[in-house]
């Protein structure tokens, strides 16, 4: 049973809760108490020998500045849903589709000379002379164009309510001022950022740690005026709300080019994080990034020259800080927080280059969660919540390193749960001991090194754009999920890493996701030479799993270019009339567990009839291997994270690592998983599922056989 400890653990207080706030500082071994966004602190839990960090929305709180300033504020590119012209004149109302509460046209003469009106029929722009904007009715006027084509409108707008307070409203039932959000592209934002945050600083002195939540840019999340059709468009790594006329002037400037408002809108499509990046979008995104470098270093300098700590949230308005790129530690952040639900968002925070790696577990202390289901309220069961995302997390915790844990939210929602402040008590001190155990030493590996290929590489380490509930569809997050809390070696790496010779030190390559996807990687894959390294690199013994549409692209005799080291290919319809191969579905070496189910394609067929199929459905491929040289190519046309698909992907790994015979330090039981410590001589045992089970590992001082209870953490020394 794990011993109760303290520390590495942050609390949200709540002023008017007090005896509550120190009954569970004590219970759950917190060694720092925070505010929330929407709560205080009184000076009796201020003054109870915690430290404190204190929550700034550092764009978001500032409505009396705002609204003595509304063209500082933030902005957007919007396009108006395709409208048909029935002759030639057409007549749009640019806020039809948009949530009035959210935004305002912009019509100044600065971001006018962005906006533009296209022909979607034949994809031009139409000439400025041939429509006019009417203020007083908000349309979009269009004449002399051409009856049955579509037409579009792109405009700017400001945001006039920040999203995370629109929500939180509309979610939490928060009755507080609308907060507007203030943009630091301009020299009289930035002069009044800096004033206020040297005020702050004074006013502030029992803070210790300054948590910035987060920087100047929220992940797009546009509303629409349709209760139907609530949220047009999110997307958590999506640049879209970092435009201004200001900025687009700068960049114009610095980069010698002009971006227009449809490199933006990309008609209505938006430039996704989920498609491959052009380069117009890579430079915006290098453009903010060194802004939002130069500008939070002022900040930072500024908490750092009152003595105090400065962590930064992964999350909310994150966009250009990116934690993953080269710059990032030119902040001098001395801490990240990330809110975690799923085990690949604490391989997110615990990669950063940091001092201190923070996570802030869910449930969040809400009525209501951020999936929409009830929490704190009547119909919620936080309890089964926490457990449920603690083992997941868990998994990863056991992998890499997290310095602290935490919640968030408010505090008096907790004590109609008992039960729930008995498991996070539990999981306190379960976390503590995990902690410690990374201090000496890291954990066993397996010796096969994976690398997952995608358009972005390592700039979106862990992740595609949002938590697990908002990329779902994907098979990569389900991936990333699986290898999030397995034993072994994973970088993300990108296909100019291949041609710099990133394979030199790789045994698997991983490359998943629907075709034109920035995940199985699109247009990129027109690079002969890519192609050319990844199968030389294979002929001389690496491995190339593919899943779903593995480097897909049209154009050539395969519409996988790794259709030969795979042994299969998809039928797009080119080959509806051509003869297939018959194969027969053996697994000889025992690489499905039991349980494992993997969702079949149409289409999918072996290329030569060489390639050995492992599994199938109703006659379609659903696991194959090929051999090609001292290398393989193995194909799953789709992959779901479960427990019993984990174990598939592992074996999968260490098949192709030739390390399947050599089970040590894995439990013969799927459902339990194991972490070793080689230094310490500690063997980790949790069970993950919701039943007892019995499990045994093989270790280098003999089987270990051990029962745990349902979602269970055994701890043991062994040797």
């Amino acid at each position: 049973m794990t011993k109760h400890t303290k520390g590495s653990f942050t609390l949200p207080g709540e002023s008017g809760y007090e005896k509550l706030t120190l009954e569970l500082a004590e219970r759950w071994g917190a060694d720092v108490i925070r505010d929330s966004d929407g709560t205080k602190l009184s000076d009796e839990i201020i003054n109870a020998g915690y430290g404190i960090y204190s929550t700034i929305c550092i764009i978001r709180d500032h409505n009396e500045w705002a609204s003595q300033n509304p063209d500082k504020l933030q902005q957007s590119f919007l396009i108006t849903n395709p409208k048909v012209a029935v002759q030639d004149y057409l007549s749009i109302y640019v806020m039809e589709d948009f949530f009035a509460d959210q935004f305002r046209v912009n019509d100044s003469k600065e971001a006018f000379k962005y906006w533009q009106v296209v022909d979607r029929t034949t994809g031009e722009e139409l000439p400025r002379e041939q429509w006019n904007y009417d203020r007083e009715s908000g349309n979009v006027v269009l004449t002399g164009i051409t009856p049955w084509h579509k037409y579009t409108v792109s405009f700017m707008a400001y945001r006039i309510w920040e999203e995370i307070s629109m929500y939180n409203h509309t979610t939490n039932n928060w009755t507080k001022d609308h907060l507007m959000q203030i943009d630091p592209m301009y020299s009289e934002t930035q002069e009044y950022m800096l004033d206020w945050m040297e005020q702050w600083c004074v006013e502030h002195k029992e803070t210790t740690v300054v948590r910035f939540t987060s920087l100047f840019y929220n992940f797009a999340w546009i509303w629409g005026s349709s209760e139907r059709n609530r949220h047009l468009f999110s997307d958590w790594g999506s640049y879209d709300f970092t435009v201004s006329a200001r900025a687009l002037d700068l960049f114009a400037k610095k980069y010698g080019y002009s971006l227009t408002a449809e490199d933006f809108v990309n008609g209505g499509k938006y430039r996704v994080s989920h498609i491959p990046a052009e380069q117009r979008k890579l430079d915006w995104m290098e453009f903010i990034n060194d802004f939002v470098i130069g500008f939070s270093k002022q900040l930072i300098d500024i908490v750092h020259s009152h003595g105090k700590l400065a962590y930064v949230f992964y999350d909310d308005s994150w966009v250009g800080m990116e934690p993953y790129n080269d710059r990032f530690e030119e902040f001098g952040f001395d801490g990240m927080i990330k809110c975690v639900f799923s085990g690949y968002e604490a391989r997110m925070c615990s990669g950063v280059k940091v001092d201190t790696h923070e996570i802030r577990l869910h449930p969040y202390l809400f009525p209501v969660g951020l999936g929409g289901a009830p929490t704190f309220m009547e119909g919620g069961d936080p309890t089964l919540d926490a457990k449920k995302y603690w083992i997941n997390i868990r998994r990863a915790l056991l992998r890499e390193p997290i310095d602290r844990m935490g919640l968030g939210g408010y505090l008096h929602l907790v004590e109609p749960y008992p039960d729930f402040c008995d498991y996070i008590e539990k999981i306190a001190d379960e976390f503590r001991e995990i902690k410690e155990l990374h201090s000496k030493g890291k954990p066993y590996q397996v010796k096969t090194k994976v690398a997952v290929l995608h358009s972005w590489g390592k700039l979106r380490s862990w992740t595609l754009s949002g938590h697990f509930h908002e990329t779902f569809m994907h098979d990569l997050i389900h991936i990333n999920e699986a290898l999030s809390g397995s034993p072994v070696e994973v970088q993300f790496i990108d296909f100019e890493d291949i041609r710099q010779g990133v394979l030199n030190n790789v045994d698997v390559v991983i490359n998943a996701g629907a075709a034109g996807s920035a995940w199985s990687g699109g247009k990129h894959w027109n690079d002969s030479k890519v192609v050319d390294i990844l199968t030389k690199w294979v002929y001389e013994g690496g491995t190339f799993i593919g899943v779903n549409q593995p480097s897909a692209v049209e154009g050539y005799d395969t519409f996988f270019r790794m259709a030969h080291v795979l042994g299969v290919d998809e039928d797009t319809g080119a080959r509806v009339v051509h003869g297939r191969w018959a194969f027969e579905a053996k697994d000889e070496l025992g690489l499905l567990p039991e349980g494992a189910t993997i969702e079949a394609k149409q289409g999918i067929y072996l290329t030569d009839g060489a390639a050995s199929v492992v599994q199938q459905s109703g006659g379609r491929i659903t696991l194959s291997s090929n051999a090609f040289g001292k290398g393989k190519g193995i194909y799953l046309p789709s992959f779901e994270f479960n427990l019993e698909n984990t174990r598939l992907l592992l074996n999968l790994i260490r098949y192709a690592g030739g390390e399947l015979d050599d089970s040590k330090y894995i439990t013969d039981n799927l459902y339990t998983e194991c972490a070793y410590y080689p230094e310490s001589k500690i063997l980790v045992v949790i069970n993950n599922s919701s039943e007892t089970q019995k499990t045994s590992v093989e270790t280098e001082f003999g089987v270990q056989t051990l029962e745990l209870a349902p979602y269970d953490t055994v701890i043991k020394t062994i040797g």
